[in-house]
């Protein structure tokens, strides 16, 4: 799934999900060490905990990459059930 975010410095989130496990997460811009490094935290680890833990992380203004994330698991999560 390719999720545009909204108010932060990266403009998109690639993700997959297999079985409630993200398989894939990749940023597009952004902070290039910390996206980078958050896909490959998140990777291989169970989508709804992901979602939970990140949601509502404020960065610039109210949202981050992270909860932006949340809102890609959410997202995606809706439309593959």
């Amino acid at each position: 799934m390719h999720y545009k975010t909204r108010g932060t410095c990266s403009s998109a989130i690639d993700l997959e999900i297999e079985n409630g496990i993200i398989t894939e997460c990749k940023f597009t811009g952004g902070c290039r060490g910390n996206t980078a490094g958050l896909a490959l935290a998140v990777t291989g680890q169970n989508a709804k905990e992901v979602m939970d833990k990140l949601r509502g992380i404020p960065c610039r203004g109210a949202t981050s990459c992270p909860d932006q994330l949340s809102r890609a698991i959410e997202q995606y999560l809706a439309e593959h059930q």
